[in-house]
Order: structure tokens, then C-alpha cells, then sequence
């Protein structure tokens, strides 16, 4: 991995982590679907005001079924299901649910592309699902109704994500910036009809305005923009290795911000997901350092 791809990684890992946080302040006044409504229109209309500039233009004859396929599993349905999860369970626990994304890649590639699962990839997932088991089973705060299925919806939101990661991989080749134009438009639409149904909770104080700002425009329109680009830089399995970097800004942003409280068990639960994560994915921090070495000499 080049190491510019590795600062598009950490960043949009720092920015995908402060989602989290943002939904659990915008979530429970304004509700999942306005939020979300409001999340990817800002998102359509800052990228269509780029592509203005730009002058890119979308080529929805030809590809507007590819970009309904990623807007709904890239982008409607997991921000739904986070933001409606957003309302029971802290940013920390949802940052860490997300990062199962790979090990549900693993699961349905071999189901879908019938990819061969290696021992190491054995490995990983049975770490994964140990620490999802410790998360759910043992920390005694998340064992509410309500808390139970926010996780649920947290780890099919993920699924979500690895479903639209593998149909990247087979899908036909379109630039990244169309990819975050064309399904922000998609999820807009989707989204849209469901909105009247589902009024705001209460006012929204200038702290939700500026929360919905930023998932707008900081965590959809310009992180999706960098995420496309690290799928077309270094493909779309490394590119999903961000999301076992995100806990570690999601825990640090809940804890800092919103003073979440996190616990020895929520600690070892992360860690078995992450350690999953990375032998799934086989990222190796020492490797990285070599390389950054070699390229440095």
C-alpha cells in the first residue's frame, strides 16, 4: 500500500469514526430517516456542486443501475440502520460494529464468489464472532431489548458494506467521483419517500444543525469520494481494512466528546474483532513499516 493511500486510509478512518458521534447527537432529536434524508441530500447536492466546477458529469444512461446498487447497500440502507441504532447505543459500540464489515466479507465471498477460506481467515473469523459474543454477551449495558437490536442493526449495516465491497470487485469500472456522486443521488431518492412519515423528534439546537453538516458534507460527500478512490487505488478488499481503523477514532471521539465510558470488556470485544479483522484482511503493521522504510531509502 503506497503511503498516500495509507493517509487516505487513516483520514477517512478519523472521519468515518466522528460519523458515529454525529449520529448520536443528530439521531435521537431529528430521527434515523430525517437525518439520514438530510445526510445524503447535502451529500448529492455538495458533490453535484463539485462535479459542476469539475465538469463531470454523471452517465446515468448507462449507469444508473450500478449506481442504485451502491446506493442502497453502501449507503441507504447501513446509514438507516447506524443512524436508528444511533439512538440506544453509544458512537464507541457502533464504530466497533462496523468494523465486522470485513469478516462479513469473508463470510459471503466465500458464499457469493466462492472464495477459498484459508486457515488464517478461519482464524479471524472465529475471532470476530468470539468478539461480537463478548460485546453482546458479557458487557451487562447492552443487554436491553432495545440495545440487543441496535446491535443487530449495527452488524447487518456491516453486512451491507461487504455486499457492496464484493460487487465492487465485479462490477464495471466507473470513477470514483461519479461512484460518490451517483449513489448519494440514489440513497436521496430512496430514501426520500419515507421522510413525511417520520417527522423530527423535537427542535433541532445549532449542535444537531452542525452535526448534520458535517455527515453531510464531511462524512458522505467528501469521505465517500476518498473511499472510492482508495477502491481504485489498492482495490476494494484493502480498501475495507479502514474499518477496523475507525473504532480507534470512534472510541477516542465518544470518549473525548460525549465522555462514553468504556470498559474492560467493550476493550477486549474491540480487540478480538480488530486482531479478526486484520488476519481476514492480512494487514500487518510491520510490513507497512518496511515498506515505508525501503521507499524512504
Amino acid at each position: 500500500m503506497p503511503l498516500s493511500s495509507l493517509a487516505k486510509l487513516i483520514g477517512l478512518a478519523a472521519i468515518w469514526g466522528g460519523s458515529f458521534l454525529f449520529m448520536r447527537i443528530a439521531a435521537p432529536v431529528l430521527g434515523p430517516v430525517l437525518l439520514i434524508q438530510l445526510r445524503v441530500a447535502l451529500a448529492a447536492v455538495f458533490l453535484l456542486g463539485l462535479a459542476f466546477l469539475s465538469k463531470k458529469k454523471l452517465d446515468l444512461k448507462s449507469d444508473w443501475r450500478h449506481f442504485l446498487i451502491l446506493g442502497l447497500f453502501n449507503t441507504a440502507i447501513p446509514f438507516l440502520l447506524f443512524a436508528w441504532a444511533a439512538k440506544s447505543l453509544p458512537a464507541s459500540l457502533m464504530s466497533v460494529l462496523n468494523a465486522t464489515t470485513p469478516i462479513w466479507g469473508a463470510v459471503l465471498g466465500a458464499i457469493w464468489l466462492r472464495n477459498r477460506l484459508s486457515v488464517k481467515t478461519i482464524a479471524g473469523l472465529s475471532l470476530g464472532i468470539t468478539g461480537v459474543a463478548v460485546l453482546v454477551g458479557l458487557d451487562g449495558g447492552h443487554l436491553s431489548p432495545t440495545a440487543l437490536l441496535g446491535v443487530g442493526a449495527g452488524l447487518i449495516a456491516a453486512a451491507c458494506y461487504a455486499i457492496a465491497a464484493l460487487y465492487s470487485r465485479v462490477a464495471k469500472s466507473v470513477d470514483a467521483f461519479s461512484n460518490a456522486h451517483g449513489s448519494m443521488w440514489a440513497a436521496t431518492l430512496m430514501v426520500a419517500p419515507a421522510t413525511p412519515f417520520f417527522p423530527a423528534a423535537s427542535a433541532a439546537n445549532i449542535w444537531v444543525v452542525i452535526c448534520v453538516l458535517m455527515l453531510g458534507i464531511l462524512c458522505s460527500g467528501i469521505a465517500y469520494v476518498l473511499y472510492f478512490k482508495l477502491i481504485d487505488e489498492i482495490g476494494a478488499a484493502p480498501a475495507t481494512t479502514v474499518t477496523f481503523l475507525v473504532p480507534v477514532f470512534g472510541v477516542l471521539w465518544g470518549s473525548l466528546i460525549l465522555h462514553e465510558h468504556v470498559g474492560w470488556i467493550s476493550v477486549i470485544g474491540g480487540l478480538l474483532i480488530i486482531t479478526g479483522t486484520a488476519l481476514i484482511t492480512g494487514f500487518s503493521p510491520s510490513v507497512l513499516m518496511k515498506r515505508r522504510v525501503a521507499t524512504a531509502e
